[in-house]
């Protein structure tokens, strides 16, 4: 059993989305408190995560290398 301690979060949902939510529980045999930990877990680790996509740096990257004097003449 998890010891961490619990709280009580109480929110309304978009009715489609938590159909949709409730289909995936079901299906995969988890109870719904399960996959919105889930989903609430992995945005936490989305949005503190201090590092760009790999694919927005690499983007990043060709363009700077395309443009990068035209940056700098910009940057004036």
């Amino acid at each position: 059993m998890n010891a961490t301690a619990r709280e009580l979060l109480a929110t309304e949902i978009d009715s489609e989305t938590l159909h949709a939510l409730r289909g995936i529980a079901e299906r995969d045999g988890q109870p719904l408190q399960a996959l919105v930990e889930e989903a609430l877990a992995d945005l936490v680790r989305k949005r503190e995560k201090t590092e760009p996509r790999s694919r927005v740096m690499s983007v990043y990257r060709s363009s700077l290398d395309a443009l990068g004097p035209l940056y700098e003449k910009l940057a004036k």
